[in-house]
């Protein structure tokens, strides 16, 4: 503290350090010199006075500002104005050894650990700093724990840590990923508020476009695009042009994605565009008019000698797309080659997991399926390690085309690599098993994705239920069906009704009787039109008209016996809380009572004790009054007796006198 003081403060004596206002008052305060004091005392003093000098508030050196009528409150005085986020520079000393230290169990992949050391550190001495959270919310990003970023996101948010546009951006981003858009939005719009200390970015804007596009809003995408244009926050972004044209490619509208393209080429002042996020985009609108020459034409433009124009992965990844969708693939192959020769990372990336993707898929379409796994194992080259995402898209490729050998053996470099299936990279090979009549493989595939500790849902049920109906092993299908309860996994309509359809066929009315009994008892489900026209003609056919009507019956009686038994249950509950409150309240009340009394017995206890105490002390009164007159008797009688021995003694000694006398005159 003492280092904090200027220099000459310090060599000035005390009077003079002080404030004007408490000058006078330390001079007419006697000091040691002036009259004889301890060194306690001189001490005590001296601590005194730091005190109050602490204490004391500074004095501002004018008249406070006055704020003017009407004039908006500051935000140091609106405790709920939004906080500005901290600058780059608070990562310095120990918040900075924090961050590497959190930033160290990112890197091991240690995300738990790593989330709980930034929660136990909010409030703790050494705060974690927005960029710390923001390094740990992209880390659960990349991994797909949303759940997980949501909650973090929650619990920094509700400790005041004040928001980047990085941060806004992760969250819109996990909603996105998680295809709830509109959730998305609404955190959006909370940057475009005035009292806002965070404007949106292009990353924003290309988050909110590309979700929009892909989940078919439209409408809101094109908002979303004219939003940015009339607040001039950005500048018009190709990129978000690019999404916003992709997703009416993926509608089959060319001629808007045409007029889209014209109009960022006049945003941008007439030239051409520079950015090749919009030519792959651009290319299939044209192709979807059918104009083939024009689209050729803009490859050859932007792709040709000479050409300015910017090229990444992912543009030259829409551009191999729009090649081999629309059966280019020599033209695909070629400008795959350039993007191979062109790629010198760390300076220049053109190829990425996208890029093996998009030409597995052309190889595909043109049936080239060995040039396909050829090009997918040349992944490592690249430095490129394939997710359960391309493994799940080669699968598939090969098990439509009953290539089932080929689909298990990427089946089992996924084990060698360490690439962990999921749920539908099983429903693949249980499809592409039953394909080919393997339905003994296909029920061991369904079967391991409970060994992986994976959870199937209706859909992977009704796979492995659709299949063995096929080839009429209808016994094994209800016993998956009745599997389904016991993995707590809901039947949905397509499950009933492949089971319904397959007894029909087989002329098993019981059994199908007995499915649209459960149809009809699930309130989750709907018994169609359909399923009852099929289900009664049948019945109609083997005559038995009634059973219908009497499958009504007994669905309304159970449905009233079921809801019998619930307002029974519900009444013995409610009797049963009833009856539980009551036992509650008795005993409330017989503690109140045990308190009463036990409070009264310690009354009575304490006045029977100061009751004692007042008759000893009366009776010890009474004792000593006694004492007193006993003792004043004796002292009168004791007088008395006195006074009468010398009387006595005075005649004795007057008649002893007289004698004396007698015998001397004589």
């Amino acid at each position: 503290m003492a280092l904090s003081k200027p220099l000459l403060s310090r060599l000035l004596p005390l009077p003079l350090r002080l404030r004007p206002h408490l000058r006078l008052l330390c001079l007419a305060t006697p000091t040691p010199t002036d009259v004889d004091q301890t060194p306690a005392d001189v001490a005590a003093e001296r601590r005194r006075r730091k005190r109050r000098l602490r204490v004391e508030p500074p004095l501002s050196r004018g008249p406070a500002p006055q704020r003017a009528p009407g004039a908006p409150r500051s935000s140091a005085s609106n405790p709920n104005a939004p906080k500005l986020p901290e600058p780059a520079s608070v990562l310095a000393g120990k918040r900075l050894d924090l961050h590497r230290r959190i930033l160290a169990l990112v890197r091991e992949n240690d995300l738990d650990e790593a989330a709980l050391l930034t929660r136990h550190s909010i409030y703790s001495n050494c705060r974690p700093t927005v960029f710390t959270c923001n390094a740990v919310l992209a880390a659960l990003l990349r991994q797909a724990r949303y759940a997980d970023l949501l909650s973090l996101h929650r619990f920094v948010t509700q400790a005041s840590v004040a928001p980047t546009v990085a941060t806004y951006n992760l969250l819109l981003q996990a909603y996105c990923d998680c295809r709830r858009p509109d959730a998305a939005l609404e955190h959006f719009r909370l940057l475009l508020k005035d009292d806002s200390p965070v404007l949106p970015s292009p990353t924003t804007y290309r988050i909110l476009a590309r979700s929009l596009a892909e989940t078919g809003k439209l409408d809101q995408a094109i908002e979303l695009k004219d939003g940015m244009l009339e607040r001039g926050l950005v500048a018009p972004d190709p990129q978000v042009y690019a999404f916003v044209m992709g997703g009416f490619v993926n509608a089959g509208d060319g001629d808007k994605v045409v007029s889209l393209y014209e109009e960022l080429k006049e945003k941008l002042g007439g030239g051409p565009i520079l950015d090749g996020v919009v030519y792959g985009n651009l290319m299939k609108g044209y192709f979807l008019k059918g104009m083939e020459k024009e689209a050729m034409d803009c490859y050859a433009e932007v792709l040709g000698e000479g050409s300015k124009v910017r090229f990444g992965a992912m543009s030259y990844n829409m551009v191999l797309d729009a090649l081999g969708r629309n059966g280019r693939l020599d033209d695909a192959f070629q400008l795959f080659d350039r993007m191979c020769r062109e790629h010198d990372p760390p300076r220049r990336i053109t190829v990425n997991l996208g890029s093996f993707n998009v030409m597995v898929d052309a190889y595909c379409r043109a049936e080239r399926f060995q040039d396909a796994i050829e090009v997918f194992g040349k992944m490592a080259e690249k430095r490129c390690a394939p997710d359960a995402l391309s493994y799940n898209n080669l699968i598939d490729w090969l098990g439509k085309n009953d290539l089932v050998g080929e689909a298990e053996g990427l089946y089992k470099e996924m084990g060698e690599r360490g690439v962990n299936p999921d749920e539908y990279t099983y429903v693949l090979l249980i499809e592409s098993c039953f394909k080919v009549d393997r339905v003994d493989d296909a029920v061991g595939y369904f079967n391991k994705m409970f060994d992986a500790g994976l959870r199937p849902n209706a859909n992977a049920f009704n796979k492995v239920i659709g299949g063995l109906v096929n080839v009429d092993r209808l016994d094994e299908a209800q016993g998956f069906f009745d599997m389904m309860p016991e993995k707590e996994v809901k039947p949905n309509i397509a499950s009933y009704e492949l089971l319904l359809k397959s007894y029909i066929d087989a002329s098993r009315l019981d059994d199908a009787i007995k499915i649209a009994k459960a149809i009809l008892l699930d309130e989750s489900v709907v018994f169609s039109d359909e399923m009852k026209a099929l289900l009664e003609g049948a019945l109609e056919k083997e005559g038995r008209d009634g059973d219908m009507t009497k499958l009504y019956e007994d669905v309304e009686r159970e449905k009233a016996e079921a809801a019998a038994r619930a307002a029974e249950e519900k009444a013995r509950a409610e009797a049963l809380a009833k009856e539980e409150e009551e036992r509650k309240k008795a005993e409330e009340k017989a503690k109140e009572e045990a308190a009463a009394r036990a409070s009264r017995a310690a009354i009575e206890a304490v006045l029977g004790r100061k009751r004692e105490a007042e008759k000893d002390e009366s009776a010890n009164g009474a004792n000593v009054e006694e004492a007193q007159i006993v003792e004043s008797n004796s002292g009168s009688i004791g007088a008395v007796g006195e006074q009468h021995e010398g009387d006595e003694q005075k005649k004795q000694e007057s008649s002893e006198g007289s004698s004396e006398a007698i015998a001397s005159s004589s």
